[in-house]
């Protein structure tokens, strides 16, 4: 019934403020002549409040005190009403002032004025937050609440709370805080009392079912985030968090910026420092060409570059939409920029020289790949002309147009590969490092089986670097949208076996080891990423679950399908340090591998690509694994070439 009262009118508001105003007039009078009527002039007080009225009227309506919402009413509403009381009675006693001077007595005596002043400004701010109250209690006893602990018990938390105190859209009561300050356990803030995280709990099994907790810390340590949601997902209680503050309306939350916590959010881990002013100063003012640019991680590549001024982003893709969409994003984030949409496949030699030739880059960031392995299998040609064909291409091009350095993004699935996509990937690699050591050796350029001077370039100035790491949140086909996906179908998810592994880094995060990888490199390095822990995927999957609010296989039943042809169990781990050598960089390692001679590389290369012009995947996959020896396929047809391998030997 209360949360249909409508707002009162301002007219009334000012009445009854003018009112007060006059009650507390009249109490200082009674309180300045100890209670005694005898002793007060009723003409002279008839004539003051008369005068009282007409001045508290005008600074009311000057401040505007009326104004505010009573059932709102914050700290800015008390500041102005101190101001009006503390105007209105600094006119009356500068009036006594000039009365004093001219020898007559005051119109109000100072000590009146003083108890008046206090008087006034109590009840007129007392008023407003008994109603403020009023209307809290009323909403709060609400039987169908949700009751919410908020886990911070900072401004942030503060501020969430009367942000959703006095938000009639939103159905919850705040019944206490959660904070890792010993110092706050015990006391009590807004009415709330303040909780130990170490207790939390006890606290659960003491109090009424919790429903939510919300998340209201800033840069929160993912281990203690990930503690609190498994406290929260073992008895049944939502994990909701907060936007940035700088999100927020005019200091306000909008309810509808509450959202149930992420699996990406407990996935995240510290963020990564790397060195901005060495990269900026290597990449400002440079013509730049990100292939692979509509992709999840050239995309994300080209919006980290935009940070450093270049003179010139060449976007290359052949996929048409997404890099319309890109760059109609970048022309509203980095409008002080210049990008230009190239369209193209990778694959077209002719296509990319006319690419190379215009716009002349200094830098590329060669990010155009088949990834998906299970396709790859399937479709070992496409993943020999993209994967290798197109790194080749766009390597050769960079060295005939002095590209300055050559930054490759590779993969984990390269280490000791079991599918078509990583040994693919791994023979780039392999390409792109021997073609550099035979560079800075001879100054020869091999190209088509045969060899020639590069007299008008040097082929010193471009440098090849390599960069590897595995899984990215939220990339294209990912595991993470695809089990958000079945679960917003009603289930199931899909695993392929129940102790599959992965390790997962953000896509921003890869990036920015990508850039730092390729400032620091000076040729001929395959850097390696520092992937953290591995993840259990049927683990993954049961959470994902269970923060949606379900029950796993009971609400969304988990399947296992078997691995996919090509698939690893578990992914190689990337910092073992009998393989690596560390750099500046704690997460960022070069590993240790075996250097080919660029002449055989480059024949077998060619012969590989000329295979992949006809129908027998057979032959193509054998001649991958005649140049990667340590490519042994896993539930894959292709095994047969690893046992036939075995019996040759």
């Amino acid at each position: 019934m209360f949360q249909s009262i409508n707002i009162v009118p301002r007219w009334i508001i000012f009445i009854l403020d003018i009112i007060i105003c006059v009650f507390s007039l009249g109490l200082a009078y009674f309180i300045r002549y100890n209670f005694d009527i005898y002793n007060i002039d009723v003409a002279a007080f008839s004539r003051n409040i008369l005068f009282f009225i007409g001045i508290n009227a005008i600074v009311f309506l000057s401040v505007k005190t009326y104004s505010g919402i009573i059932r709102y009413t914050s700290l800015q509403d008390a500041h102005r009403i101190v101001l009006t009381v503390l105007t209105v009675n600094a006119i009356f006693f500068i009036a006594n002032l000039v009365l004093l001077a001219y020898g007559k007595g005051p119109v109000l005596s100072n000590q009146i004025l003083v108890v008046n002043a206090l008087c006034s400004g109590s009840m007129l701010i007392s008023y407003r937050v008994m109603v403020k109250y009023f209307f809290l209690y009323i909403r709060n006893i609400r039987i169908d609440k949700r009751k919410v602990v908020i886990y911070g018990a900072g401004d942030m938390g503060m501020a969430a709370k009367r942000n959703l105190d006095h938000d009639t859209a939103v159905n919850m009561s705040i019944v206490g805080f959660l904070d890792d300050d010993v110092r706050k356990t015990g006391k009590v803030m807004d009415g709330a009392k303040i909780y130990s995280v170490d207790a939390f709990e006890k606290f659960i099994g003491t109090h009424d079912k919790i429903d939510d907790v919300i998340i209201a810390v800033n840069h929160l340590n993912v281990d203690r985030k990930n503690k609190i949601v498994d406290i929260c997902l073992k008895h049944g209680i939502r994990v909701l968090t907060l936007p940035p503050v700088t999100t927020w309306i005019n200091g306000h939350i909008d309810s509808r910026q509450i959202k149930q916590i992420k699996i990406e959010d407990l996935l995240e881990r510290e963020p990564i420092k790397i060195h901005n002013d060495e990269i900026e100063e290597q990449l400002r003012g440079k013509r730049i060409v990100v292939s692979g640019a509509a992709g999840s991680i050239g995309s994300e590549i080209v919006r980290q570059l935009s940070k450093f001024d270049p003179q010139l982003i060449i976007l290359v893709d052949q996929a048409e939409s997404p890099l319309h969409e890109l760059q109609l994003e970048l022309q509203e984030e980095c409008s002080n920029l210049i990008f230009h949409a190239f369209i193209g496949d990778v694959r077209d030699k002719n296509r990319m020289e006319t690419m190379f030739k215009t716009f002349q880059p200094q830098y590329v960031y060669h990010a155009a790949a088949y990834k998906h392995v299970p396709l790859m299998e399937h479709n070992p040609a496409e993943a020999i002309r993209t994967n290798i064909l197109g790194t080749k291409i766009m390597a050769n091009l960079s060295v005939q147009y002095g590209v300055q350095k050559f930054v490759m993004i590779s993969t984990d699935k390269a280490v000791n590969p079991t599918n078509i996509m990583g040994a693919s990937k791994r023979i780039a690699e392999i390409y792109v490092q021997s073609l550099f050591n035979s560079f800075t050796q001879s100054g020869i350029i091999y190209e088509n089986g045969l060899s020639h001077l590069n007299s008008n370039r040097n082929p010193e100035k471009t440098r090849f670097i390599t960069t590897r790491f595995g899984n990215v949140l939220g990339s294209n086909g990912s595991v993470i949208p695809r089990f958000k996906a079945q679960i917003e179908k009603g289930g199931p998810i899909t695993v392929t076996h129940k102790d599959i592994t992965r390790y997962f880094m953000t896509i921003p995060e890869a990036c920015r080891l990508v850039l730092e990888a390729g400032s620091m490199g000076n040729g001929g390095e395959i850097f390696i990423f520092d992937m953290g822990r591995s993840v259990k995927i049927a683990e993954l999957a049961t959470k994902m679950i269970r923060l949606s609010g379900l029950v796993p296989n009971q609400d969304i039943a988990i399947e296992f399908t078997g691995l996919r042809p090509g698939e690893k169990l578990y992914e190689e781990l990337l910092n073992d340090k009998e393989n690596t050598l560390p750099t500046h960089h704690h997460k960022i390692m070069v590993a240790k591998v075996r250097e080919y001679h660029f002449e055989s590389i480059l024949k077998h290369i060619d012969e590989l690509i000329q295979l992949s012009a006809g129908n027998n995947s057979l032959r193509m996959v054998a001649k991958m694994k005649e140049l990667v020896p340590e490519f042994k396929s896993n539930n894959s047809i292709y095994e047969q070439l690893d046992t036939e391998s075995t019996i040759s030997n």
